[in-house]
């Protein structure tokens, strides 16, 4: 990816974000942005979020997202000098959901191996005093 693009999503993030926590504080206060994939052209920006509250709580920031996203966008062309400023679409980011999916798996693989482990020791010690 070229980097000028990579830099350009950077921007755009920061200021988001910014201006999101600034203006709506007591809206966005469960809202993360997470991450902005800036098209080459750079007339498009997918911007990542996560919410706190679970599904509701993600459904929930989406709809408020998309209310304000072309006062966002007008808010950001103030702060942000671009040739072309980025039409925004909100996703909601599932790779938080499936980090956590995966060390909950781990910690039951860790339960799960730990326990035939103690059930051979306690054998072991039994078979040791006869």
């Amino acid at each position: 990816m070229n980097s000028r693009v990579v830099r350009v999503g950077e921007l755009v993030l920061r200021e988001l974000s910014g201006i999101l926590h600034s203006r709506w504080r007591a809206e966005s206060v469960s809202i993360t942005l997470t991450h902005a994939d800036v098209a080459p052209d750079l007339r498009t920006a997918r911007i990542y979020y996560s919410a706190i509250g679970g599904r509701e709580g993600a459904a929930q920031a989406g709809r408020f997202l998309a209310k304000i996203k072309n006062e966002l966008k007008t808010l950001m062309m103030k702060k942000i000098t671009l040739k072309y400023t980025p039409d925004l679409d909100f996703v909601y980011d599932y790779s938080f959901e499936r980090g956590a999916r995966v060390m909950d798996l781990i910690e039951e693989l860790e339960k799960a191996e730990s326990r035939p482990a103690e059930g051979v020791e306690k054998e072991e010690k039994k078979g040791a005093g006869d």
